[in-house]
């Protein structure tokens, strides 16, 4: 008799080995990773696989691990790859001694939902390869030990390796996350390369490897607030963005968010993506109206659109920088331009050189990993020269923070300012998100409706929008612009069907929104009106992630390039109250250039909750802009003044400024 659900959610790694599975080839998967193992490696890395099941398979389980290391640079263990359909249960269906460990565990099948994920038989979710596990052995004995744990143990992580439950405390967190964390002399490329294949730790992205991704949702929110003050910069008051198109590239994870965000903001938007089975599946999905293979086609198509006024969304199934080529070529005026390919993951499937197609590229970086790199570098140059040519024209590019400026400043590529050492381009968190939102306190604040009911979102969309038009009454008016972008937003999130996976919302507010609606939520799921929600936040945000030059490019008193705040976040959170908390080494921009962390916090309704909600999302922000406030960023210093002058249990120390002429008498070059 097969077993249920819950049975084999207890059951863990199983005794009796299933059968092998074949390559499902209706899903996405990862490109094949670099040969960067020895012979002798290879065997560690094959025992230390096997170190999770009994030795009586081992020889049936030793051969089958070394083809797949051979093969595709990793071993997923495809064999135990659970039969059942991966998505979010209602929290109801998970076996489990504790609700919270019951929500973290609807979140990882989340994370894994082929909806949802990018690679999902090799448990990567997003970014080429952000990872929930490194293989599905970690999976089901992370997903047994959530569903005997209880409130007075917590499971640790280690780079998805489940260590194991340990004595805890009702008050401590239900896991703890660690991703990617490399001792810093052994943080190179091919370091971080060798010791994923070594089975030993891996990367976690930002939301992959912390549970709390909500599919492209998660960042169209914020693409659209980009979107829309992108626009402001470049248009006359009240011109609005209509008839103005936008370029941009990726729609494989997060990237896949563009085309939605653009629609809403009210222009047209051409986005390239080299895998059919990406550009595909968000048209499916309704994140993108149109698809166009042909360049000739899509400058007509844009065309019409510019003429006519429409706002419409287009993915160019091809590369990118044939449609900057194309563009300048037919003096079709590029409005607004980005990027959003992987680069933090340039040499493995992050970013696919033009010229040269997908198949032969994925080739290319197992089989002469140099001869790809030259073609990414070669492509980079390219792509520079076409963008710098349609900046000349008018075009106001920026850097979506997928490291692009930086990879193409290390590929050559002429991206470097008559100073000799900025770039021509701003990070988009340097002209846009960094001042008007994150140095406010303003954030991708989300929620997750465990009940999986759509009545349930519904109803905390109208809680967090009768929340913000109260708040929105009484504000400041250096902060009215951005809750009046966030009521509209909340007011139309349904009809722009933004759910992928989960019964998911992200809505940016500062510490007040989020725990006045956060306080709400609790206040209905204590009455019964909704079922337990799932606060979190992408590591994107004010406080969470020390990444130079993204979310912290905005910071120039020298502190950029340090990761105190992320460490002190994670920690903060973990001892006010979080479910779970996670620290990671790269993310976003990539191992090694950014540390970022995140939580999840359950609300069951209970006056327990409610604590540790106030006590955690208030120091969940506000270290945040503290940081940067003592950094003499202008705006955070307006806000943690605000928000010392509400609680008076918040003393934060406020830098003095130095009289610049003062300072250039004294010092002189």
């Amino acid at each position: 008799m097969a077993l249920t659900f819950q049975e084999q959610i207890l059951q863990g790694i199983p005794s009796v080995l299933p059968e092998r599975k074949p390559i499902d080839q209706s899903v996405s998967h990862a490109p094949n990773r670099k040969k960067i193992l020895t012979a002798s490696e290879k065997k560690l890395a094959v025992k230390n696989a096997l170190r999770y099941f009994e030795p009586r398979h081992h020889a049936m389980l030793a051969p089958e691990f070394l083809e797949e290391l051979e093969t595709y640079g990793r071993i997923y263990m495809y064999r135990f790859r659970p039969a059942y359909a991966m998505y979010a249960r209602g929290i109801e269906e998970y076996p489990a001694q504790s609700k919270h460990a019951a929500a973290i565990m609807l979140m990882i099948q989340n994370n894994l939902d082929p909806a949802v994920a990018q690679h999902p038989h090799e448990l990567i979710t997003y970014g080429g390869n952000g990872a929930v596990f490194q293989n599905w052995a970690q999976y089901l004995l992370t997903m047994k030990y959530l569903a005997i744990m209880n409130d007075e143990q917590t499971l640790h992580m280690y780079s998805g390796h489940p260590m194991g439950l340990f004595p805890s405390s009702k008050d401590a967190p239900r896991v703890i996350v660690t991703n990617g964390m490399m001792i810093p002399n052994y943080s190179s490329h091919d370091d971080w390369e060798k010791y994923n294949a070594l089975g030993v730790t891996q990367y976690g992205q930002m939301t992959a490897g912390s549970y709390m991704y909500i599919g492209p949702q998660g960042i169209v929110h914020g693409t659209t607030i980009t979107v829309l003050n992108a626009g402001r910069k470049i248009s006359k008051s009240g011109e609005g963005l209509r008839g103005k198109l936008f370029v941009s590239s990726g729609l494989g994870g997060m990237s896949g968010a563009q085309p939605k965000a653009a629609k809403i903001a009210g222009c047209i938007s051409v986005v390239a993506e080299v895998n059919a089975k990406a550009t595909h599946k968000r048209h499916q999905q309704g994140w993108v109206d149109e698809v166009i293979s042909d360049l000739d086609v899509l400058v007509d198509r844009v065309k019409k659109a510019k003429a006519s006024g429409e706002v419409v969304s287009i993915a160019y199934n091809g590369n990118v920088v044939d449609v900057w080529d194309k563009f300048y070529e037919a003096d079709v005026f590029v409005d607004l331009g980005s990027d959003q390919t992987s680069l933090h993951n340039p040499w493995a499937g992050g970013y696919y050189p033009v010229g040269v197609s997908v198949d032969t590229a994925n080739t290319m970086m197992v089989q002469d990993p140099d001869s790809f790199k030259e073609a990414v570098k070669a492509s980079l140059r390219k792509q520079t020269d076409l963008i710098n040519k349609h900046a000349s024209r008018g075009t106001y590019f920026f850097d979506y923070g997928n490291a692009f400026l930086l990879e193409a400043s290390r590929a050559g590529a002429a991206i470097i300012d008559n100073d000799g050492i900025n770039f021509k381009y701003a990070s988009y968190v340097q002209d846009i998100m960094g001042p008007m939102c994150f140095d406010f306190g303003f954030g991708p604040f989300r929620w997750v409706c465990t009940s999986g009911k759509q009545e349930d979102l519904d109803r905390t969309d109208e809680i967090a929008r009768e929340v913000l038009e109260k708040i929105y009454a009484t504000a400041p008016s250096d902060i009215r612009g951005q809750l009046q972008d966030n009521i509209q937003w909340i007011k139309e999130a349904s009809a722009n069907k933004l759910v992928v996976g989960s019964k998911a919302r992200i809505l940016y507010a500062d510490a007040e929104g989020r725990i006045k609606i956060s306080e709400a939520f609790n206040r209905a799921v204590a009455q019964g009106k909704i079922g337990p929600i799932v606060l979190g936040r992408d590591h994107h945000d004010v406080s969470g992630t020390d990444s130079p030059y993204r979310e912290t490019s905005n910071i120039y008193d020298g502190s950029r390039f340090t990761a105190d705040m992320a460490i002190q976040n994670v920690i903060g959170d973990s001892f006010r109250g979080a479910t779970w908390v996670s620290i990671h080494n790269g993310g976003g921009v990539g191992w090694g250039e950014v540390i970022n962390g995140g939580f999840g916090l359950v609300l069951d309704g209970s006056d327990d909750a409610e604590r540790k909600m106030k006590n955690m999302l208030h120091y969940d922000v506000n270290n945040g802009v503290a940081r940067r406030a003592w950094a003499r960023n202008e705006n955070a210093t307006q806000a943690i003044a605000r928000a010392m002058a509400n609680n008076p249990l918040l003393v934060i120390t406020q830098a003095n400024l130095a009289d610049e002429n003062l300072l250039n008498k004294t010092i002189t070059e």
